[in-house]
C-alpha cells in the first residue's frame, strides 16, 4: 500500500511523464475474490483518515489488491484527472468537482454518494478568543483561514456566511481543508472553517458548531474513471464504500450517511 497525503504526486500533475503511464488496461470481468493489481484512488483531503482505515479493511478482504491513495483538494484533483492524470476512482468532497469530470466524459457509470459531512469553526484548544459563531469571524483583527473558493470547504464556508447575511471575510485561501486546520494548529490563524471530521481527528483544537440554519451539508460522491487501469477493483471498491463495513468506519470518523 502507498499513500500520498494532501498533495498531488508528480505523475498526477505531470501526466505526460512516461513513468506514470499505464502499460495496459484490463477489461475482463472478474469475481471480487479474484481481484488483483494496484487500485489507484484519488480523494478529497478530508477523507484522509477514514480512507486510511477503509484501505486496510478492503485490502484484508481482497488480498490481491494494493490500494494506493492520493489526497488533495477536490478541485485540484478534478483538474489533474481532466488533464490526464492516471487514476481508477475519484472520491470528491463535493458533487460539483466530480461533475466536472463527468462532463468531460471521464467517468464510467453513475457517481454514488457514499457519505455526508458538516462544517465547524475550528479554534485553538480552549477557544482563547471566545469565538461563538460566524459573525465573530468577521472581526478585522482576527486571523482567519479558509479554503480557496473553488475548493469544496471554501465553497461551503461561503454558503454558510451567505446564510448568515455576512460577506466572506478576507482570509488565506488554502488549497485544501488540511491546510486550514494546520494553520490553526500552528497558531498561524485564530480560527478557520473545516469539516466536523477534521476537528474530531485533530489534536490541539476545538470545534464550534454552526447554528442549524447556517449549516451546510456536504455530499461526498465517488465514481470509477473511464480510463481506469483496474476497473474491476475500482467498481468493487465503490460498492464497498456504500456497504455496512465502510459505512461503519465512516461513521466512526464523524461522517454522516449518504
Amino acid at each position: 500500500m502507498r499513500r500520498t497525503s494532501v498533495c498531488v504526486v508528480a505523475c498526477l500533475l505531470l501526466p505526460g511523464l512516461a513513468a506514470c503511464a499505464s502499460d495496459s488496461t484490463t477489461t475482463t470481468t472478474v469475481a471480487a475474490d479474484d481481484l488483483s493489481g494496484t487500485l489507484t484512488v484519488v480523494a478529497g483531503a478530508s477523507l484522509t483518515d477514514a480512507f486510511g482505515e477503509i484501505e486496510h479493511t478492503f485490502e484484508a478482504a481482497h488480498t490481491g489488491v494494493d490500494v494506493e491513495l492520493t489526497f488533495d483538494g477536490s478541485a485540484k484533483l478534478a483538474t489533474a484527472i481532466i488533464e490526464g492524470a492516471p487514476a481508477d476512482l475519484f472520491a470528491s468532497a463535493d458533487e460539483a468537482n466530480l461533475a466536472k469530470v463527468v462532463d468531460e466524459g471521464l467517468t464510467s457509470g453513475s457517481p454514488s454518494v457514499f457519505a455526508t459531512n458538516v462544517l465547524q469553526i475550528v479554534v485553538p484548544e480552549g477557544n482563547p478568543l471566545g469565538i461563538q459563531g460566524l459573525e465573530d469571524l468577521t472581526n478585522p483583527d482576527l486571523k482567519l483561514s479558509l479554503c480557496a473558493p473553488e475548493v469544496p470547504c471554501g465553497k461551503y464556508a461561503a454558503q454558510a456566511f451567505e446564510a448568515d447575511g455576512l460577506d466572506v471575510p478576507p482570509a488565506g485561501n488554502q488549497e485544501n481543508v488540511k491546510g486550514v486546520l494546520t494553520q490553526v494548529q500552528l497558531g498561524e490563524a485564530d480560527a478557520g472553517i473545516v469539516y466536523l471530521t477534521d476537528v474530531l481527528a485533530a489534536d490541539g483544537v476545538d470545534g464550534i458548531d454552526l447554528a442549524a440554519d447556517r449549516q451546510v451539508v456536504a455530499a461526498y460522491p465517488a465514481s470509477v474513471l473511464a480510463d481506469a487501469s483496474n476497473p474491476e477493483a475500482a467498481a468493487v471498491f465503490l460498492a464497498f464504500l456504500t456497504g455496512d463495513e465502510a459505512q461503519s468506519i465512516l461513521e466512526d470518523f464523524g461522517f454522516g450517511p449518504p
